[in-house]
């Protein structure tokens, strides 16, 4: 008997180790070009929109894959399917980083076609093998996937000047779906279907008509548009009031490390509530009040950027908390999250380029903050709906 809770005991430990090694793998890849884009630029001579779309194309994948995911896993499992997505990460990475231009785009692309996979996947898994410890994990994972991106971004630099150039450095990051991969391979032998009831209503029930898997798509998504505009402009800001560049990039850092910090807490919050109304309110205020604080007193910088970071990372892990507790199938989970990221990366890849112009216009950054700000009380007026506790068969 002792043995086989042992057993158990360790094949639950190697599955949740599996689950947050491949959420290392869904920031890292896609992120930790950033402080590389001088250098890639450089190389191949490309102007910034040529290199921008090393940051607009993932988004464009996992827009685009995003509705397909849950069908897949449907016919080859969700085990296999994210086996797929890290080999597909291995192979963008290593087309990527070749050193043509072709290959550098191409590569990108898999990435986030990989990545895309993961996003959608990962929260049924969830939903179907930790039913009762949603939110706890789903804060686990994003922190994992946080802190795997900070180290990535970190990283890179060093490795690209001691030698290894860009393109050695980006290759540097196929440690982590090489690590999800070799912990991932066990749970191979589960061919269990990822679901959680035989009730075909379950499984088939339109998600696109129905009002709460909008509510939960537009709360996530809203938050990916403020969040992409203010971690792809935010550097112009902060100069345009005034700030050295030097600032500017040490505070887009501190962006970075506050959106990890609510995985600390909030999966734990999360779990003792039946009601997420409230908090998915207070998340979506923090975006508020960070935008405004920008606009009018620039000088708090660094207060508005942790404020706003850490509404950002808190509003991901309720957002992916929703996509489980609104759900009653794991299918029914991976076709809300197939939904959800599909509209809020369309969302995200709008967002950047539709700022920015709004900006031009203008003639000041003001105008782009305030409209962030206007989103925010959309996205709490949606948090509110999607905080319900109900699922989308009820």
């Amino acid at each position: 008997m002792k043995t086989i809770i042992s057993e158990s005991k360790k094949h639950h430990v190697l599955m949740f180790i599996g689950i947050l090694m491949i959420a290392s793998t869904l920031r890292a890849p896609f992120t930790a070009v950033a402080p590389l884009l001088d250098m890639v630029k450089e190389s191949f001579s490309l102007t910034t929109a040529q290199i921008g779309l090393l940051t607009t194309i993932p988004l464009l994948a996992f827009a685009l894959v995003s509705p397909f995911v849950a069908g897949i896993a449907r016919r080859f499992g969700s085990e296999l399917s994210l086996l797929s997505a890290m080999v597909m990460i291995c192979l963008g990475i290593a087309l990527r980083s070749t050193g043509n231009p072709a290959c550098l785009y191409l590569g990108t692309a898999i990435i986030g076609c990989g990545i895309a996979m993961g996003n959608v996947l990962l929260p049924s898994l969830v939903k179907r093998d930790y039913p009762d410890s949603i939110a706890k994990l789903t804060g686990a994972y994003s922190l994992t996937m946080g802190i795997a991106a900070a180290i990535g971004s970190m990283m890179v630099v060093p490795i690209a000047l001691y030698g290894f150039g860009w393109s050695g450095s980006l290759l540097s990051l196929m440690i982590f779906p090489l690590l999800a991969i070799l912990f991932w391979l066990p749970r191979l032998r589960n061919k269990a279907s990822a679901t959680l009831s035989g009730n075909p209503a379950l499984k088939n029930r339109g998600i696109w008509s129905s009002a709460l898997a909008w509510q939960v798509t537009l709360f996530l998504g809203i938050n990916s548009f403020i969040y992409y505009v203010v971690v792809g402009w935010l550097p112009s800001i902060l100069i345009g009031y005034g700030y050295s560049e030097q600032q500017a990039g040490s505070l887009h850092g501190v962006l970075q490390l506050a959106t990890a910090v609510p995985g600390l807490v909030v999966g734990l919050i999360l779990s003792r509530l039946k009601d997420q109304r409230g908090i998915a309110i207070l998340i979506a205020l923090f975006w508020f009040i960070a935008v405004c604080g920008m606009a009018w007193f620039p000088q708090l910088a660094t207060l508005w950027i942790a404020l706003g970071g850490f509404g950002s990372g808190a509003a991901l892990i309720l957002g992916l908390s929703f996509i489980a507790l609104r759900t009653g199938s794991a299918h029914q989970a991976a076709a809300l999250s197939g939904m959800a990221q599909s509209i809020g990366y369309l969302l995200a890849a709008a967002g950047p380029p539709l700022m920015g112009k709004i900006h031009d216009l203008s003639g000041s950054w003001n105008y782009p903050l305030l409209l962030c700000a206007l989103l925010a009380i959309a996205m709490a007026i949606f948090g509110a709906y999607a905080g319900r506790p109900i699922q989308i068969n009820d």
